[in-house]
């Protein structure tokens, strides 16, 4: 635990030791639209698949790929935290916790209202807890009856007069700018968080390259498509099929360079192909730097 400093922001920690490169970035590409990288990755899936139907077994019966992919990405952030920042007011933060933002439609039917949640993880968190958390997240957002924090507050903004709520989004990113947005806000706001991943998989249509927002500070934006199997030659020349999973990916650049970016996402293809060791905490959390 880092105390907090002059500078630092109440979700993240302002770094002070980064290169000038780094840090004249933000000046450069002001926007998070200026400075998206867009690309694909695919994940052979078939040991993740056997993991998921033995955890069902166990006990955690409605664990599903999503599940798995957010565990997966907790655990890489635990030891590649640069992928944890953020850009907010031309700086760059590491972030305090790990924030997932998901958008949850409450039926599968075309007229089924969505809604936004958040689901705060620790570094150290297992399989089992990651689990735990996301199911309690999504099953309020499914049957409560009552508008979460997110729904309530867009309700409360949507009664504004619209030349009037131009000018308070305007107010709201100005408080952003300078760190001045109230913790209430930024507990309910789905444009601040770790990273937003999508579910494309259960529409059965392939993953699409969405936008990361400028209101706000996410950084990552993940969409995961359907199962689609191959057949592959293996060395001694037999024909094995293999199912994988294809990712698409929009980030910040200006967070971390492509090499982190890339260790990162080796990482997460790791943990995939043998999730066996989210069953334990890691053995050690890397920090980001002072």
């Amino acid at each position: 635990m880092h105390k907090r400093r002059f500078g630092d922001r109440k979700e993240g920690r302002y770094l002070r030791n980064l290169s000038p490169y780094y840090s004249l970035m933000p000046f450069i590409m002001h926007q998070r639209s200026d400075a998206q990288n867009y690309f694909k990755y695919s994940i052979e899936v078939s040991q993740a698949i056997d993991y998921i139907r033995r955890k069902r077994k166990e006990g955690l019966e409605h664990l599903g790929f999503l599940h798995l992919f957010v565990a997966t990405y907790v655990r890489m952030l635990s030891q590649c935290p640069s992928l944890n920042r953020f850009i907010s007011g031309q700086r760059i933060y590491a972030r305090n916790n790990i924030e997932f933002v998901m958008t949850v439609k409450k039926e599968m039917r075309a007229d089924a209202t969505e809604t936004s949640i958040k689901v705060i993880f620790e570094p150290t968190d297992t399989i089992k807890e990651v689990y735990e958390k996301m199911q309690a997240a999504i099953d309020k957002a499914k049957y409560d009856a009552a508008e979460n924090g997110t729904d309530a507050t867009a309700r409360m903004l949507m009664r504004v007069p619209r030349i009037i709520l131009r000018f308070v989004v305007f107010f709201l990113s100005f408080l952003d700018y300078f760190g001045l947005l109230p913790q209430s806000l930024l507990n309910v706001s789905p444009f601040h968080g770790s990273m937003i991943v999508t579910n494309m998989a259960s529409l059965g249509i392939p993953p699409i390259y969405h936008h990361i927002y400028n209101f706000g500070n996410l950084p990552v934006f993940v969409s995961f498509g359907a199962r689609r199997r191959v057949r592959e030659i293996a060395s001694d020349g037999s024909v094995a099929e293999k199912t994988y999973i294809d990712f698409a990916v929009v980030t910040d650049e200006r967070i971390c360079d492509g090499f982190n970016y890339a260790r990162g996402f080796k990482y997460l293809n790791s943990y995939m192909r043998d999730p066996n060791v989210l069953d334990l905490p890691p053995e050690q959390v890397v920090e980001d730097m002072a």
